[in-house]
């Protein structure tokens, strides 16, 4: 009977602290237990990405918004590695658990669909950090790059993981094989973080494309990063935190929905 009523407490209202650590601990050591993959492997992407802008740009590149073009991009791939990882974290440990049947050791215990989102999204927050605070040192080591304004830029880290991340687990959701995981990351994922700023200022870009810029969240992503680590910027950070602030609410909304209904989850 103690039992019964711990659940009913639970499922009115209070937090199943052991259950929501527990599943938060689970999405943590996944990605650590295999660390050269999850965070040696996109500090090394994020190097080459650099190495081959530089190498096929030339240091008679002019300047963009005042900054040497290295330094102008370096955010910008950050955040672009930063959220990828967050998206695969989430999306892969669902989609994994769904193929290979033991999504119900996550369904069964007493966990209610808004502690099974923020499990998750723990995993995916803490891999993006990571990844971002190694980039970062990196950055520093070879370009010298300090962040201008490092509580900004930590407050964009999080925001695009959790962003990405809460994207990552609808999808993981929606999806229920390998290869529609596959192209929700290539049609979907990519685009969004390639047509948005890493590589270019968008004030640059035609008028219509500018204003389709100006709709894709991960544009304020990269741009407020952007600020965050070296002062400068396409659009206001304060409009950036409300847009990215917005969207991860109305994805995570969407995808806490689908967890209360089990949606795809449950036969």
């Amino acid at each position: 009977m103690q039992n019964l009523a711990d659940q009913d407490m639970r499922r009115f209202g209070a937090v199943n602290w052991m259950g929501l650590w527990t599943l938060a601990q689970r999405e943590t050591l996944r990605f650590l237990a295999v660390w050269t993959q999850t965070l040696l492997a996109p500090l090394v992407t994020a190097g080459l990405f650099l190495l081959i802008f530089n190498i096929a740009v030339g240091p008679g590149r002019p300047d963009v918004m005042g900054v040497p073009f290295l330094t102008f991009l370096a955010p910008g791939i950050m955040m672009m590695t930063v959220i990828q990882n967050a998206f695969a974290n989430t999306s892969s440990s669902m989609v994994i658990a769904k193929v290979q049947g033991n999504i119900v050791d996550t369904l069964m215990p007493p966990l209610s669909p808004l502690e099974i989102l923020l499990g998750y999204l723990a995993g995916g927050i803490a891999r993006g950090v990571l990844i971002a605070l190694v980039v970062a040192a990196a950055l520093a080591l070879v370009l010298g790059l300090v962040p201008a304004h490092p509580l900004i830029a930590l407050a964009f880290v999080v925001l695009g993981a959790a962003f990405m991340g809460g994207l990552g687990l609808f999808a993981g959701i929606f999806a229920n094989k390998f290869d529609q995981m596959a192209a929700i990351t290539n049609f979907i994922v990519t685009p969004l973080a390639f047509l948005s700023g890493t590589f270019y200022s968008v004030e640059a870009l035609p008028p219509l494309l500018n204003r389709l810029s100006h709709a894709n969240p991960v544009f304020y992503l990269i741009d407020g990063l952007r600020f965050g680590m070296i002062g400068v910027s396409d659009s206001s950070p304060l409009l950036g935190l409300a847009v990215c602030g917005g969207a991860t609410l109305a994805v995570c909304a969407v995808t806490w929905q689908m967890l209360r209904t089990g949606y795809r989850l449950k036969a």
